[in-house]
C-alpha cells in the first residue's frame, strides 16, 4: 500500500500523491465482494477484479456528473467500465455520501450491484458480450474477464474512500 493510502477508523482513503493502487495478493476468479464508497468532487476511481498487472474488469466509482468520463455511459458509476453502462436510473447518493456497492463474478456470469439493486448482468462470452468487447478498448486482450486475478482499489489520482470491503470466494 502506497504512502498515500490510510487505514483510520475502518476507512480506507486514497487522499495523498500517486500512491498505486492497491493490490490484493490472492488471486480471485469466483467471489462476491460487498464493499461501500464515497468519491469526491470531480473524482475517479474503481475497482478492478480478474486483473492481471493493471488490466482487469472494473466496477467504476465516478463522480458521473463532474468528471469527464460522465460523458461516456459505460464509463459512469457502478458501469462495468468500457464494456456495459449502468442504467441512467441507477440509485446513487450524491458525491461525498457513502454508497454500498457488491460485485458477483461466478463462472461466467457477472453482476454489479449498487445500494442494494443489482443494475447490471452480463454472462462471459455471450452474444452481448462478445460485442462489448469487440468495441472496447480491450478487445486485443485474449481471455479478458474469465481470468483468476487479483482485486484493485484503483489509484487515479483523486479522493476516494472504502469502508466495509468483504470478499467471499464462491
Amino acid at each position: 500500500m502506497g504512502e498515500g493510502w490510510s487505514i483510520k477508523n475502518g476507512i480506507v482513503a486514497r487522499e495523498g500523491l500517486r500512491p498505486g493502487s492497491i493490490n490484493t495478493v490472492a488471486q480471485y476468479k469466483d467471489f462476491e465482494l460487498s464493499f461501500e464508497w464515497k468519491i469526491s468532487h470531480a473524482g475517479n476511481s474503481g475497482i478492478k477484479y480478474r486483473a492481471h498487472d493493471s488490466l482487469g474488469l472494473e466496477y467504476q466509482i465516478l463522480d458521473d456528473e463532474n468528471h469527464r468520463d460522465g460523458k461516456l455511459p459505460s464509463h459512469r458509476a457502478a458501469s462495468l467500465y468500457d464494456l456495459f453502462a449502468a442504467p441512467d436510473d441507477k440509485p446513487i447518493k450524491p458525491v461525498g455520501e457513502w454508497n454500498s456497492g457488491r460485485i458477483v463474478a461466478k463462472g461466467n456470469h457477472i453482476e454489479h450491484w449498487l445500494n442494494g439493486k443489482k443494475i447490471l448482468e452480463v454472462e462471459y462470452g455471450s452474444a452481448a458480450w462478445n460485442a462489448a468487447f469487440a468495441a472496447s478498448k480491450y478487445a486485443k486482450h485474449e481471455g479478458f474477464g474469465s481470468w483468476t486475478g487479483s482485486i484493485h482499489l484503483q489509484d487515479h489520482n483523486d479522493k476516494v474512500w472504502y469502508r466495509n470491503v468483504h470478499i467471499r470466494e464462491l
